[in-house]
């Protein structure tokens, strides 16, 4: 059906127009016309002629929506859009993940069929999209369609203009109804979540730098409260992971302060370490993420197994040549190659190495351990590495303010 088929509601020729019609199908019983419904509510048309937008339609609906060549070139096309859009992004600590980094910590975690994914900042879906193609590889028996399909992923995005991409971006890759919610994942009590809440696997990157209201702080246990949003984002997760026979597994993009940082933030740590088993932390060289931030980040690995007996350390090495990779020559994934291999049959080398829990406990939790077998020469390290220094104890200062605001904020 043509995109002037489309019979208007009420029998008026005219009608309300397309897309408050479209806006409509949110109400609808179809889980198909309702995720439509979804995605029109956020949009405003703002074409002053409708000539354009009828040009457009005409070129929509000589997509042949059935044939999966066009779907994946259509999907394709998408993210070079999402990832033309990145330049703007940045705002409030949102932040592309590159998607070499989102495959590695989707094959690192492994998802199964029949474990619900999750990621309660989902952004424009990159991680659910690449969890989802992890999944369907896996189903091979008809019944394995409806599993993949109803009970694969979910997550949740706060912002319009991102929710609205992520949706698109799902339905593109495949996903009839994706279970995603416009909402603040941060918007509950953590008292309030239970095991039907949970998922098996979380994968995501929070918003690093966002500072969240009072009331959102509220939702968190006393001693635990702070404006971070990455470190509340970090509480949520573990609440939300799976427990009992079967423990729930994740991996969270976290930035160095996040290693490093005390009082609330050790806090949450104490807790990672003697209620989860942090096994593994991959240390990303710089510029990873740039040109949004030039703070260093890490990948935490963790699940609900037991208590953490040693955390694995493995660092990832920058490219040949150059000390840090950049927007124009950025992080491949061959790049994980060397951990992948390495990711189950462990062993100390130049990149891994290995540190008791009971030592990191003892000193407070900090989790910024360096590399043992890196050159320690710091009288001739070299400039890059001396402004990554001084950036780093920038970055412990920032933590360090943060704190005391909150102190000085508690006893107003």
């Amino acid at each position: 059906m043509s995109a002037e088929e489309v019979p208007l509601p009420g029998g008026d020729p005219k009608g309300p127009g397309l897309i408050p019609y479209l806006r409509a199908f949110g109400g609808s019983a179809d889980p198909k016309r309702r995720v439509v419904g979804e995605v029109f509510a956020g949009v405003t048309n703002r074409m002053e002629s409708g000539y354009p937008l009828r040009q457009i339609l005409q070129q929509i609906d000589g997509i042949h929506f059935q044939s999966s060549d066009e779907i994946h070139t259509l999907g394709h096309l998408y993210e070079s859009l999402l990832k033309e859009m990145r330049d703007a992004a940045g705002d409030s600590g949102e932040f592309y993940t590159p998607r070499p980094v989102v495959r590695f910590m989707v094959k690192a975690t492994d998802p199964r069929l029949g474990e619900p994914v999750l990621d309660p900042a989902a952004g424009t879906g990159g991680f659910l999209v690449e969890a989802f193609a992890h999944l369907k590889a896996q189903a091979h028996k008809p019944e394995d369609a409806a599993t993949l399909q109803q009970r694969s992923i979910a997550g949740g995005e706060a912002k319009p203009l991102p929710y609205l991409l992520c949706l698109m971006n799902l339905l593109l890759h495949g996903i009839d109804a994706p279970a995603v919610r416009k909402a603040n994942s941060l918007d509950v009590r953590i008292t309030d979540i239970g095991d039907a809440d949970r998922a098996d696997v979380i994968l995501t990157n929070p918003p690093l730098g966002g500072e969240e209201e009072k009331g959102i702080q509220g939702n968190y246990p006393a001693d635990k409260q702070t404006a971070e949003t990455a470190l509340l984002f970090l509480q949520l997760i573990m609440r939300k992971l799976r427990r009992g026979p079967k423990p729930g597994r994740a991996a969270v993009v976290v930035p160095n302060g996040t290693l490093f940082g005390d009082g609330v933030c050790g806090r949450i740590k104490h807790e990672l370490l003697t209620q989860f088993n942090l096994h593994t932390v991959v240390r990303l060289p710089n510029g990873v993420f740039a040109p949004y931030t030039a703070i260093p980040t890490n990948l935490l690995f963790f699940d609900r197994s037991g208590p953490t007996r040693e955390v694995w350390y493995y660092e990832l090495p920058p490219p040949d040549g150059r000390k840090q990779y950049t927007k124009t020559q950025p992080l491949p994934f061959e790049a994980f190659g060397p951990c992948l291999d390495w990711w189950k049959d462990r062993v100390e080398t130049d990149r891994a190495w290995k540190v008791p829990a009971a030592e990191l406990l003892a000193a407070g939790c900090n989790l910024d351990r360096k590399n043992p077998r890196a050159r320690a020469d710091a009288d001739h390290r070299p400039p890059e590495e001396l402004v990554q220094s001084i950036l780093d104890k920038e970055a412990r200062i920032a933590a360090l303010v943060g704190e005391i605001k909150e102190l000085l904020a508690g006893r107003g």
